[in-house]
């Protein structure tokens, strides 16, 4: 582990594993927003790859507070990143949010983005009306009833785990295991950045389908879309988004939910192994 010091001051915590090869080396963008990295897992698929980079958004897991929350903020944090670890050219590899960060920043500095993996995403249009129903569909009516009395109050500790596990087990398309990975999750001592999360999403939720359709036309690298599906978020928006890049392939992932290195890490492997080819 390495704090990174950038150049406004915040800390990031970071990770690095993997060996050099000829391959490109990855930067993996974890999601949220406001939550911490949990891609150690995909970092495993890929160390015997490449050199592979971890890190803590600003203001999240182990990383510096900071109220500075844009997307152009945490773009610049990834390019600080890169010039840290000394790579002229990566390959940035984001899930859920982290995939529509990882775009973003490819979008922004085309020129030191050799690929794209966009695990998981939200894609193009209306996602979340699906999504919703989808996710309803999962939760019995007391579910529901307790995730939405939760929302409401202050928590406890253990009401915390419960509100979380209660916010997430629905993306697994496993239904005998997601409760168990949901808690999993939700046992992770870290907070959970709202305010983070609060300003990025009204940020992202104001682009324009047109205007995420221009940077998507406008990148010049190729760009791999993997999407499990099980996942709640409908495969629909990725490939309305995928018609838009000009290289790229998607990849469905049967049987996967939100979480492709939990329900299918053999299959996830293959697909990057062959994207950092």
């Amino acid at each position: 582990m390495e704090f990174v010091a950038l150049p406004d001051g915040t800390r990031l915590r970071t990770w690095t594993t993997g060996t050099a090869t000829a391959r490109p080396p990855v930067i993996l963008v974890h999601g949220g927003p406001g939550l911490w990295d949990y891609l150690e897992p995909v970092a495993a698929l890929l160390d015997d790859l490449t050199v592979v980079h971890r890190f803590d958004q600003r203001g999240c897991g182990g990383s510096d507070p900071s109220d500075e929350q844009t997307m152009q903020r945490l773009c610049d944090d990834i390019d600080e990143l890169r010039r840290h670890w000394g790579h002229e050219q990566i390959a940035v590899v984001g899930h859920s949010f982290g995939a529509t960060l990882a775009l973003t920043y490819a979008a922004a500095h085309p020129s030191r983005v050799a690929r794209v993996g966009y695990l998981s995403g939200v894609g193009l249009g209306d996602w979340y009306t699906p999504y919703d129903r989808e996710r309803t569909l999962r939760m019995s009516d007391e579910q529901r009833a307790r995730l939405t009395e939760l929302q409401r109050q202050s928590r406890s500790p253990e009401e915390e785990i419960e509100f979380r596990a209660l916010s997430w087990f629905t993306d697994h398309a496993d239904r005998e295991q997601a409760w168990i990975w949901a808690l999993e999750d939700a046992a992770v001592p870290l907070p959970i950045n709202f305010a983070a999360n609060k300003a990025i999403n009204a940020e992202t939720d104001s682009w324009t389908d047109g205007h995420q359709a221009a940077v998507a036309g406008n990148l010049p690298m190729p760009v791999w879309l993997v999407h499990g599906t099980g996942d709640p978020r409908p495969a629909s928006a990725v490939r309305a988004l995928a018609g838009h890049i000009p290289d790229h392939e998607l990849h469905l992932i049967e049987g996967a939910g939100h979480s492709l290195l939990r329900e299918r890490p053999d299959a996830l492997r293959e697909v990057l192994k062959a994207l950092l080819s």
